[in-house]
């Protein structure tokens, strides 16, 4: 379900629509129209059942990236905006930048970020929101094999660790289905919300190893 919106959004309305379960995407980046989305069928990854594959557990203990939060936001949804191998469009506009860049300021919207080189660059990377004990991932990249997927270790790690409920991922893709992402039914995925939005929370960017995080989530 999604209706065009052409009114001022601001933070606090966009805040408003993910505690509803509903969130904005743009046709394309050149697009200056945003709508609302609140499909009928929820992707969630369950926290308590997150899959890590033996072999993407190896990259992640090896420490060959480092990854870091909140670092460098435009970057990330610089690099989440870039044209894709599949396809030159994206959802990400001008103002859906500058409305997250918004809620980045105000504490609510995190990244995650993965470094690797020498001189350190970035290689991948995501970002959500946060609100309450929920997470909602938006968008991923990656310009390094595997740089997504232990960007969303990571994340996955960093949510438990904080105390998080809910890990959002809007729509179940081959990609995610691999950590065990599935579907839920709107009014289930919309008590689940409920639940986790009035559950405190702490964003936890502390430093954290690989072994660490795959020890939070196998715990």
């Amino acid at each position: 379900m999604h209706g065009s919106v052409f009114v001022e959004i601001t933070p606090e309305i966009l805040l408003k629509a993910y505690a509803a379960g509903i969130f904005p995407m743009a046709e394309d980046a050149d697009d200056p129209a945003i709508y609302w989305v609140e499909p009928r069928e929820r992707g969630i990854l369950p926290l308590d059942r997150f899959h890590v594959a033996s072999r993407l557990a190896r990259t992640v203990r090896s420490g060959a990236f480092e990854v870091v939060t909140d670092r460098d936001f435009d970057a990330v949804i610089a690099g989440c905006a870039a044209p894709r191998r599949d396809s030159a469009r994206t959802w990400i506009n001008g103002r859906i930048r500058a409305l997250y860049g918004e809620l980045f300021d105000l504490g609510y919207c995190h990244t995650v970020e993965v470094y690797a080189g020498e001189p350190r660059t970035l290689v991948g990377g995501l970002y959500g929101v946060a609100l309450g004990g929920a997470f909602f991932g938006e968008s991923m990249f990656h310009l390094a094999r595997d740089a997504s997927k232990v960007a969303l270790v990571h994340l996955a790690a960093r949510l438990r660790r904080g105390g998080y409920r809910l890990l959002d991922a809007q729509f179940v893709t081959s990609h995610l289905a691999q950590f065990g992402a599935v579907e839920v039914p709107r009014q289930v995925y919309k008590r689940h919300l409920r639940e986790a939005v009035e559950h405190p929370a702490r964003w936890d960017g502390a430093p954290l190893a690989g072994s660490e995080a795959l020890a939070i989530l196998s715990g």
